[in-house]
């Protein structure tokens, strides 16, 4: 691989309700939308990190991520913030890949209720 710039890349997406099944579909889908929209494979990723809302607890959202060949990345589960008012169940990532784009370029990904996050990022 020639020598590329490392780049966060954010995301998330929500879940209508907490359980395991639906848990792992919103976070396949996030990740295969980041992988997309930025043009990765799993080699390109260096290490995801995932919080989920207080609601979650279902699952882990990195067991998800492995079903989807990442079982050679790093990956760490923690609990978001409890913020009164904060959009409820909640997944978030940010993604650390190799990624040959300038940080303006870099496609972050926020899909169903989270697109409320951040307006100006949101797909």
């Amino acid at each position: 691989m020639d020598a590329m710039t490392i780049r966060a890349i954010r995301g998330a997406t929500t879940l209508t309700h907490d359980e395991r099944d639906h848990l792992h579909a919103r976070t396949k889908e996030l990740v295969d939308a980041i992988l997309t929209a930025n043009g990765l494979q799993v080699d390109d990723i260096i290490s995801v990190f995932f919080t989920c809302t207080q609601d979650i607890v279902s699952d882990f959202p990195a067991a998800a991520a492995r079903d989807l060949g990442f079982g050679d990345v790093p990956l760490m589960c923690a609990q978001e913030m409890a913020v009164p008012g904060a959009l409820p169940r909640v997944v978030r990532v940010m993604a650390h890949a190799y990624l040959d784009r300038p940080r303006d370029q870099v496609q972050h990904v926020y899909l169903h209720e989270a697109q409320s996050l951040r307006r100006d990022l949101a797909q």
